[in-house]
């Protein structure tokens, strides 16, 4: 659909070119994206909205992508890759029912972030988005608050929701001070009213897993998981050691698996993006009872995308990377 499915309420002045960080090749961040500043601004479909980019995050799926573990379901070159995003709305779709122009919204613009994801991604100064996707800002979150919370909070709800998990039950989170492992303990704690929690990390980062709520905090340097005489009703692996996490699960209890190729006996998925999640939440993200872990090195700007892929990559990166001011 053309950019006339839009509304013509628009009273910003939209660019027909802007800034965004371009890939035509597959391969390491480094060596394959490049800075243009003549790219075409999206074109909006009736039911998506533009949101004039302010803050974005990166995830381990944007490396991946780029290094071709998806490519037979990628979309085509050139590439602009990002999943999370935090903007402002400039133009709605016909079809756009709840956002209007000046909403500060956020979200993880790919519904299915493996299948055909959108070619045109969020590190960029525009992005074309559908409303389904999106909520509104909480306003007690800062714009690189936002944009670094979507995929990894509905990643580590959607896994707590498949895992039919309750303050019932117990959970042992493998990766605490990842992306997701940070939320995981979290909502696992504040949502769901869970009494016993554990997690993993190394040495330097054990003091965080105990502030964000971990009763029993694992040096995985140190200490073995899977040996411990402790056993639990959920295992969350965030890092992709299913088959080690199903000798630390009761004989009823359930494995969840964040990454693709698990092992069989696991429940793996993959997240589905949806506004309605970061909604539902919306009530513990505004009290900052559930919050985005920064790496300390966080955010990186705009023009040194670059760097904080490399950052990314060392797998030594506390809780998510936001990319602000853009551009």
């Amino acid at each position: 659909m053309a950019a006339n499915a839009a509304s013509d309420e628009t009273a910003v002045a939209i660019p027909s070119k802007m800034k965004a960080w371009v890939y035509s090749e597959l391969g390491n961040p480094a060596n394959v994206l490049r800075l243009e500043s003549h790219v075409e601004v999206p074109r909006v479909e009736e039911d998506q909205v533009l949101i004039k980019v302010v803050a974005a995050a990166l995830n381990p799926v944007d490396f991946k992508r780029m290094n071709g573990l998806f490519k037979d379901a990628d979309s085509p070159f050139p590439i602009v890759p990002g999943y999370d995003v935090a903007g402002v709305v400039v133009r709605v779709g016909s079809k756009v029912k709840k956002l209007k122009i000046g909403d500060d919204v956020y979200g993880h613009v790919n519904e299915k972030p493996l299948e055909y994801p959108k070619q045109y991604g969020t590190l960029a100064e525009f992005v074309a988005v559908e409303e389904k996707l999106l909520a509104t800002k909480p306003h007690s979150l800062s714009f690189e608050e936002a944009a670094a919370t979507p995929l990894a909070v509905q990643t580590a709800y959607e896994g707590l929701e498949r895992a039919k998990f309750s303050a019932s039950k117990s959970i042992l989170v493998l990766g605490g001070a990842g992306g997701c492992g940070t939320f995981v303990i979290q909502l696992a704690k504040k949502v769901y009213g869970s009494s016993r929690i554990a997690a993993t990390s190394s040495t330097g980062k054990i003091e965080l897993l105990r502030s964000l709520g971990t009763d029993l905090a694992i040096d995985y340097t140190q200490q073995n998981f899977e040996e411990l005489p402790e056993k639990f009703d959920v295992v969350y692996d965030c890092v992709g050691q299913s088959e080690r996490a199903l000798k630390a699960v009761k004989e009823d209890g359930v494995v969840v698996c964040i990454l693709p190729r698990g092992d069989p006996r696991a429940l793996s998925f993959i997240v589905t993006s949806d506004g309605s999640i970061l909604e539902k939440l919306e009530p513990f993200l505004e009290a900052k009872e559930v919050r985005v872990v920064m790496d300390p090195k966080s955010p990186f700007p705009f023009s040194r995308v670059i760097d904080a892929f490399s950052h990314l990559e060392t797998n030594r990166a506390i809780g998510k990377i936001a990319i602000f001011p853009i551009p």
